[in-house]
C-alpha cells in the first residue's frame, strides 16, 4: 500500500511540474481596444509580453476599476501590472495581477 501511495505522489508531482508559471511585468489593457486583439467580442482583459498579445483567464476587465474610464480604464489606457500565471492554448491563465503605478 505504501510503494501505491508513493508512485502516486510521483505520478502527481511530476504533472503539476510540467506546467511552469511565468512572472513578467508586462502591459495590461482591454485585448480588442488597446492590444488589436479581435478573436473575441466586445471588450476583455488581455496582457503583452515578449511581443506577443494573450486574453486573460481568472481576473476581468472591471476588475481594477470601471474599464470605460478616461483616465485609467483598460479600454481607454494601457497599463503596466507584474502578472504571474501559465500560457495554455493561446490565453494566459492568471494567478495573480498588480498593477504597477508609473
Amino acid at each position: 500500500m505504501m510503494k501505491k501511495i508513493i508512485v502516486l505522489s510521483l505520478l502527481i508531482f511530476a504533472s503539476c511540474s510540467n506546467k511552469k508559471e511565468v512572472k513578467h511585468v508586462a502591459e495590461i489593457s482591454c485585448g480588442q481596444c488597446q492590444l488589436d486583439l479581435d478573436s473575441e467580442a466586445g471588450c476583455s482583459l488581455a496582457v503583452r509580453f515578449d511581443d506577443k498579445a494573450y486574453f486573460v483567464d481568472g481576473f476581468g476587465i472591471d476588475d481594477f476599476g470601471d474599464a470605460h474610464d478616461e483616465k485609467i480604464g483598460f479600454c481607454n489606457v494601457v497599463r503596466k501590472a507584474e502578472i504571474v500565471g501559465l500560457v495554455e492554448d493561446g490565453r494566459f491563465f492568471a494567478s495573480s495581477i498588480e498593477l504597477v503605478e508609473e
